[in-house]
Parts: structure tokens; sequence; C-alpha cells
């Protein structure tokens, strides 16, 4: 199915790391340019290099999300090669699991910062443009966990609150031509969960917790966001699509 993303320009925060990498890919099989934001600059060497048959189609930037003069020099470099963004996706974010009353205000304000805070710059720094072009596709990676998982208070508080932001970014934003939804994975099968210790007993309990009796995959996640970043989501709008195999719970 051709989902019409042909010369779009998508910017991927957090865009070297697995599902970033992911959706990067699913992006220029549809023959997008993708901006690959992150705030590693060997990460986004490799991820570049792992993308090197898109030559042309890929460009590298370094940005802390979390810091809105970074940001703006990221978007800036990737109008000046391409002119536009079309999609943005907030992608941007990481655990720090631990029990509320061991949680420090560093571990509690360092996700919340990321998560929150860079989905704030960045969409900040692109909606202006997508006004002016009326047209535009903004997409937040939130998680599961946004129901509520022990020892996560900060990374479950992040991804509720990025749903919030989608949904009133929505309401503001769709008289624009422009759309915003978030996507909510569950367990996704990536190399950090394949290195833990507890990796087989994780799959194990997943499976048995999951009407689709497997772990995800991050194929499963951008292929989500790609749909989601189309034409022919134009109708689609302060969602939240979960991609966890039918588990809530």
């Amino acid at each position: 199915m051709d989902l019409g993303l042909k010369d779009s320009t998508a910017l991927i925060t957090g865009g070297a790391g697995t599902l970033g990498l992911a959706m990067a890919t699913r992006f220029l099989q549809e023959d997008c340019n993708v901006v690959i934001c992150d705030a590693s600059q060997p990460s986004i060497d490799n991820a570049c290099q792992q993308l090197a048959a898109f030559e042309g189609r890929v460009l590298g930037v370094l940005a802390d999300v979390t810091d809105k003069n970074a940001v703006a020099q990221a978007v800036q470099q990737a109008t000046d090669k391409w002119k536009k963004i079309d999609v943005l996706v907030n992608n941007a974010g990481f655990a720090r699991d631990r029990y509320l009353t061991k949680m420090s205000e560093e571990d509690w304000h360092a996700v919340l910062d990321v998560t929150l805070q860079g989905a704030f710059h960045c969409t900040r720094a692109v909606l202006p443009m997508m006004m002016e072009n009326r047209y535009g596709r903004v997409i937040n990676i939130a998680s599961r966990a946004h129901l509520g998982n022990p020892g996560q208070t900060n990374y479950s508080a992040a991804k509720a609150g990025l749903i919030g932001f989608t949904r009133s970014l929505a309401l503001e934003s769709g008289k624009f031509g422009i759309t915003a939804n978030a996507v909510a994975p569950g367990v996704i099968c990536t190399p950090r969960m394949q290195q833990r210790p507890d990796y087989h007993e994780l799959t194990e309990r997943a499976k048995s917790n999951t009407p689709v009796a497997r772990l995800g995959d991050p194929a499963d996640v951008a292929a989500t966001v790609a749909f989601l970043a189309s034409r022919l989501a134009g109708f689609t709008t302060g969602e939240t699509v979960h991609v966890t195999g039918g588990r809530y719970a």
C-alpha cells in the first residue's frame, strides 16, 4: 500500500535508538527524507551508517531535546536541507526505574524533562512551519506504562502527560491541517532487552499476558507510526494507539 509519503520530511527524536532506527527505516522505504535527531553523535554516526543504502535522504543532527536552542538549531539544519518538516516523531525518552520512596528529584526530573519538555520544545519549533504549510503530522511515542507500573512513577507520569499533551495539541492544531496522535507500545523486543539476565522469564511472562502471544517488534511500532504520518490518517487525531498485542493490564 502506498502511504503517499514520497518526498515528505520526517524528523525523529531519539532517532538513533532501536525504535528510532526502525521508524527511520520504514519512512525511508516510503521514499521519505529522514532527520535522525539524537543526543549522541556516535549513535547518530552508527545509525547513518546502517542507513547508508538510502544515501542522500538521511540527515543526522545532534541535539539535546531539553535545550530549546539546540532543538531550534536542529530544525534549522533540517529545513536548510529540505525546506520543510512534514512529520515530527517525538520519540526521545528513557526510563530510570525506582520505587517512589527511593526516587531522587534528579531521577524524576531527568525522565520528565526528556519526554515532556523535549516534546514541548520540538513541537513548538516545528508547529509554526506546519501551520504555514497547512499540513503536518505530530506523533508522540508514549507507552503502555501510561496506565501505571510499579517502580515507574516518573516514567508513567511522563508518558501519561505526553498523551494529554497530544490531545490538547490535536484540538489546537486541527484547523491548520495538522494531526497529533500518540503511539503506546507494549513490551517490544530490543537488543537491550535481550541482554537482560531475566530475558527468558520476562519473555514468557509477557507472552502469557498478551492475547497476541509474542513480544512486539520495533517494526510493529514503525508500521503504526508510518500510517499515522500518512495522508490516509488525515481524519485521525487526538488518539492513542496501543501497540501492545492486546495487553492493557
